[in-house]
Parts: structure tokens; sequence; C-alpha cells
């Protein structure tokens, strides 16, 4: 699903209008309905004191032709014009002059105004502003926004909390609407899968309102969300006739004394992940616990006990993965190097084989084209510099990806694949997953989709969504606290099986 900008919104509403031969106010009756029919299907008439608070734009339009259905269908219904500006928009004086016509008539809220009471039992409509805020809110409804989140109430947030803009950090964090649940119209925000932004909505629901689907299809987004409809075309299905050979030979470089389990939770997951063959180069220290543990991996070492010292393979890998656990000892830095100058296989770059790079960036430009790199927010701090915010983050980080032909992967709550200009937002996964060697679990599971024949960037997305999905899966059993990597590992043919299962068997076991 794309994620569109503001603006690009702003087109496809003028393109609807345009080749729909309706007007702006058909399509504000569109959005209007829709989110009645959704509250009135969960409300069914409930008897609830509903505060609605409306801003003087479009999205305070929505809010104005919606109060006219709460109340044409018996809702107690109190209706607020914040009133910030002297400009108001045509449609939205369109639609309160017919509520004015039924005998409604809305509280106008200005600078002097008192706040109003809200109660914790009221549900609280938020249509103050839209996406095209593009300032700070002023200090009084500031003041009333925080009166909002102080309520307790249940919000509900009519396309995007008010005070958050869609392009940028809010200006002032408290005052910001902090909604229950979002209704969005047509498409997702970028807003609601970052860090500093997504905080505003605890839930957010797309309501189709019609918008030109050509439009839609052909216009060219910055960010796409991944789910189950993008990640399914990526598989790549086994053949009856094919054989270990032809799932590729996965090499996973890694560990030092004390840190082989980060090998072995990635060899795993190479393994699980559908991998033909997976060999392991550690350090000798390694050697008997990974044939112990594991014995579908393979294992070759380094001369030395201890740490990575020289990188010898014997054999031409399909794919490896390589940093987890290595350390960043002078002479692992200085192995690292030496094997990147004549590797050319793809390699997926994890945890230490990160912070290497960072400490000698010039080995870099060594790294061949294409490869995956999967770093966590202090590792990506290292590789990249720091950052202002989280859409400067994301902006350095194309720029990086751009500049060295990289598949960068930021990981996170929605873990970003990012190639050159383009970010593939993650929808899998939750909290249970913040915890030791989830991403060696990672780094396996795209370095096996790699010897696979994926490439770099769909054995990324689709390995994010799988490594997600698998953690969803386990935490229905263990629970966020008790999740670790290790189960999340052992969930990865279940993630398979859950993505690949018909819809309607789903429904056919929901209904048993």
């Amino acid at each position: 699903m794309k994620i569109f900008t503001a603006e690009q919104i702003y087109q496809a509403d003028k393109s609807t209008i345009k080749k729909q031969k309706i007007s702006s106010d058909d399509l504000m009756e569109r959005a209007a309905t829709g989110i009645f029919d959704w509250i009135h299907s969960r409300l069914q008439g409930a008897n609830v004191n509903i505060q609605l608070f409306c801003g003087i734009g479009n999205n305070g339009g929505d809010g104005i032709a919606l109060a006219r259905h709460l109340k044409e269908n018996g809702y107690s219904l109190q209706v607020h014009v914040v009133n910030y500006s002297e400009k108001r928009s045509k449609d939205f004086l369109l639609n309160l002059e017919r509520l004015k016509d039924r005998k409604i008539w809305p509280d106008f809220i200005n600078a002097d105004s008192e706040l109003p009471k809200i109660s914790p039992d009221d549900i609280v409509i938020d249509a103050i502003f839209g996406i095209g805020l593009n300032r700070a809110p002023d200090v009084w409804v500031s003041n009333l926004i925080e009166n909002i989140n102080a309520s307790s109430a249940f919000v509900l947030s009519v396309d995007i909390p008010s005070g958050l803009p869609c392009h940028r950090v809010p200006w002032d964090v408290e005052h910001v609407i902090r909604a229950n649940y979002v209704l969005s119209f047509q498409v997702p925000k970028l807003v609601f899968f970052l860090p500093e932004t997504g905080i505003y909505q605890n839930q957010w629901e797309i309501l189709d309102i019609g918008l030109d689907q050509e439009y839609m299809d052909r216009t060219v987004t910055d960010y796409e969300l991944i789910g189950r409809n993008e990640t399914l075309p990526l598989y790549k299905q086994r053949t009856k006739f094919s054989h270990k050979g032809t799932y590729g030979h996965s090499l996973i470089i890694g560990g030092s004394y004390g840190k082989i389990g980060a090998v072995q939770l990635a060899g795993n997951s190479c393994l699980s992940i559908g991998s033909g063959l997976v060999t392991a180069f550690v350090p000798e220290c390694g050697y008997h616990s990974l044939q112990t543990a594991t014995p579908e991996i393979m294992v070759t070492t380094d001369d030395e006990d201890d740490s990575i010292t020289n990188i010898e393979i014997s054999f031409k890998p399909t794919a490896i993965g390589i940093g987890m656990g290595m350390g960043t000892k002078a002479v692992t830095s200085k192995a690292l190097g030496k094997f990147l100058k004549k590797n050319t296989v793809p390699l997926v770059i994890d945890a230490d084989g990160l912070n290497i790079l960072a400490k000698h960036p010039e080995l870099i430009k060594n790294v061949p084209k294409r490869s995956v790199l999967t770093p966590h927010p202090k590792e990506l701090e290292r590789l990249i510099g720091t950052w202002t915010d989280d859409f400067d983050k994301l902006e350095k980080v194309k720029a990086f990806s751009t500049k060295n032909d990289c598949v960068v992967v930021v990981k996170g709550a929605h873990s970003i694949t990012v190639y050159n200009e383009k970010g593939y937002v993650n929808t899998t996964g939750n909290p249970g997953m913040a915890t030791a060697g989830s991403g060696d679990v990672l780094t396996g599971i795209i370095t096996g989709l790699i010897a696979q024949g994926y490439s770099s960037l769909d054995a990324a997305i689709f390995g994010v969504y799988l490594h997600g999905l698998a953690g969803d899966i386990a935490v229905a059993q263990f629970g966020y606290e008790a999740l670790k990597a290790s189960i999340i590992s052992e969930n990865i043919g279940k993630a398979y099986l859950e993505l690949l299962r018909s819809p309607n068997r789903k429904k056919e076991e929901q209904n048993v």
C-alpha cells in the first residue's frame, strides 16, 4: 500500500472531483458518511455523550458534516467550533449552514473562551486540524488540546491527530491530540509509523472514500506500507525436482569468546528460512558448541581460539551474513577489511560488522553493491551520524543508501527497509521482539533468502516481514516479556504457513 504525502492526497482529491464529476462538498459528504457509519456500527445508538471539536478548514468541515449525521440519528452531541482563524473553507461554511438549518447550534471557542468540561465517560471526536497543518497551533488552541488529552475520554481523530503535521515532527510534543483511534482517509500517513510521531495514536484504520484509483495507481510515492498483500507476490515457491543445492549455500561469519550464540541464532534462522546449506565460520572456541547445538550447520574455524583473525573460505557461498558477535578488535577489523577486498558475494552485515565499518569508513567502498545492512539505532548513528528527528534520519539513510548502493534496514517498531530514495515500512512485529539476539535471527533470515535467489531488496522486505510475523505468532503463546530470539527463530516455519494460508481457510477455522 502506498503512503502518500499531503500534497499527493490533495492532488488525488482534485483528480477525483474532476474525473468523477463531483463537487468538493460531495467528497466531504463521503468522508463524513464513512466516519458516521464506522461510529454507528460500533455504538448502535448507545446513550453516550459525544463532544465533537471542529476546526474551520476542510477537516473541520468533515466534522461539521458528521455532526449532522450523528444528530439525525439521535446521538447526544455537543459541537464545538475551534475558531482559530478568520479564514474558513468554503465547504466548512456550507456544512455549517446545513447544521444551523437543522437547529443545531455549535459552541464557538475563541482565545478568551472557557475550556469545555469533558468527562472521562465522553467520546471526543477530534476534527480540529487536518493534514495541511504547517505551523504550530496558537497557545490557546494548544491549551484546548492539552485539556482534551487530560480528560481521559476516548478520542477518535478524523484523518490525523490534530497538531500532528504530516511532514515533520510536532512543534511541541504536548500540543498534539493523543488519539485512541484514527480514521485515515484512503491511505495511511507516514507519521503513523515513526517513533517520534507514531505515539500519538494507539490504532488507526483506513476509510475508503473512493478517491480516483487511476491516480492512486500511477502516482509514485517515497514510501510503501508492507503487509500480507505486498509480501505474498515476493514468495518463491519450491519445485518438485529441486535439491539442497537449488536453494543456495549460506555462510555465517561471526562470533567470539562468549558470543557464539549469535552465530547459532543466525545459522538456525538461515536454515529455517529455507537455505539449502549453511556453514558457520567462527573462532575455534565455537566449534564444539555449534556442532552440538545445531547438527544441520557445518562449521569451519579460524586458527585463533577466541576471535576472528583471518577469514579463509574453501568454497563459494551463495550469500554471506557477517558481523554478529564477532567483536571489534584490531585484528578482527583487519581480517574484515582483507576479506572485503577479495569477496564479491552479496553480504548481510550486522552488529560488529557495522561497528567496524563505522570505525573504518574507508572499508565501505569494498562492500559488494546491493549488500544489506541491518543496524539498530546506535549502530545506524555510528554509520550515518546524528540526526535531528526521524524525518532527518530517513533522509540521511536514503543518502547513505544511494551513495553506497546498499539496502539499509532501519530496525524499530516499524522497521523501514530503504534502498536509494524509496522506503518500505513493515507492519509486523511487537515489543516482545526487543530482546537480545532478535537481530541475529533477522540477519540469518535475510541471508537465507538471498541464498535462495531473492534479490537483496526483496530479501530484506520479505525477511523483515516474516521475522515480525514469527514474533507475532510466538508472542501469542509466550507474552512480551518471555519472548526470546530462539523462540522467534523456531516460529519461522509457522510464519510461512500463516503467510500462505488461504483466507477462506482462516475464516473456516475461526467459525469452528
